[in-house]
């Protein structure tokens, strides 16, 4: 439901921020209902709004004055310190960050798939992490239709989940490795350099996949991005028992995550069963042409509010059942995590754009 007021982005430079203006803009929201707002540092910056500029405002105390709707795109130690704020001018909040993602008083929420436990009296609503989100956007269709007990996932995850400043490495790495490719020929490639230390990730970027930047505990070697998706999708679901089994990597891709996907059902179907179930989904689009290898990538996922799912055919390894149905099917999906996997998804919780229905 749309709220009165403003509406505040707080994070507002950065990657997740100017998305969720970009979108407010796309959708005809006025300049003069939107607040930016960003840390000191980006104080007196402005950011592009439709065919004008709006100016970013320092964040303090006194940021949500007159604010109705509050999207929260920064990190956990800004939420927690400037949510209990927003909440007390009267604001409704959308969090992005991990700060409340945990809370069992917060609702954890995908619109298309939970999106009834945000009530006219709920005022904080958490947005999942951006794999989670597509993930289970891409599954939803298949647990409705036949139930979900097990997903096998692999993630392909784009630099600028870590936000502009991963966009900036690869960029500055890929020029920096083709230029070097260029003075000292292509046999320089099997040794191309690092970035050197103080760079955003660990491992080079460019010309590399590496797994995924959290940390990993040292006990179960889970990282913390596969941490978030089996304890998110767990919650979303409702399901404590679901099986999830991930391993989270980053690709030289520039936005738009993409995952490998093996999900066991609940009973077994047939191919046209399955995608006739996915062509069904909401935020979904298919794309699967075996003939032309027409699949999701992040190029064609980038920019677009759905997610992408196509591969689809049953697993390999598993012998069919009866008229050839099986219970295990692979697929792969894309989607843009600045859009759906953070900003949209954001939006959409806060009514302030309606959720997509693709036939």
């Amino acid at each position: 439901m749309l709220r009165e007021g403003l509406i505040a982005v707080v994070g507002a430079t950065g990657a997740v921020g100017r998305e969720a203006l970009a979108i407010l803009a796309e959708r005809g929201v006025p300049a003069s209902r939107v607040r930016a707002l960003a840390s000191e540092r980006s104080h007196g910056l402005r950011v592009r709004y439709r065919e004008t500029e709006i100016g970013v405002a320092t964040l303090d105390e006194r940021s949500f004055e007159g604010v109705g709707t509050a999207v929260f795109a920064a990190d956990a130690a800004t939420a927690r310190r400037f949510v209990p704020i927003a909440l007390g001018a009267g604001a409704f909040v959308v969090d992005n960050s991990s700060a409340f993602r945990a809370d069992p008083g917060v609702p954890l929420v995908v619109p298309e798939i939970n999106g009834d436990t945000v009530t006219p009296a709920t005022r904080l609503v958490a947005n999942p992490n951006c794999s989670t989100t597509i993930l289970l956007l891409a599954l939803e269709p298949l647990r409705r239709v036949f139930g979900v007990e097990a997903i096998d996932v692999a993630t392909y995850q784009a630099v600028s989940g870590a936000g502009l400043a991963g966009i900036e490495a690869l960029v500055r790495e890929t020029r920096d490795g083709l230029a070097t490719l260029d003075r000292e020929g292509p046999e320089i490639g099997w040794t191309l350099p690092s970035s050197g230390a103080g760079g955003v990730f660990a491992e080079p970027c460019a010309f590399n996949v590496f797994s995924h930047d959290s940390a990993v505990d040292a006990e179960t070697g889970v990282n913390g991005e596969e941490k978030k998706m089996i304890d998110e999708t767990r919650r979303i679901w409702g399901d404590a028992t679901i099986s999830v089994t991930p391993t989270c990597v980053r690709v030289p891709a520039l936005r738009a995550h993409t995952q490998a996907i093996t999900v066991t059902l609940s009973r077994s179907a047939i191919e046209g069963e399955v995608l006739d179930a996915l062509a069904g989904g909401r935020g979904l689009e298919v794309v699967d042409d075996r003939g032309a290898n027409a699949v999701p990538t992040p190029r064609k996922a980038a920019g677009r509010d759905e997610v992408l799912v196509g591969r689809v055919r049953p697993d390999p390894g598993e012998p069919p059942g009866q008229r050839g149905t099986h219970r295990r099917w692979c697929l792969l999906a894309s989607g843009d995590q600045l859009r759906k996997g953070a900003a949209l998804n954001a939006l959409q919780i806060a009514g302030l754009t309606t959720v997509q229905a693709i036939a």
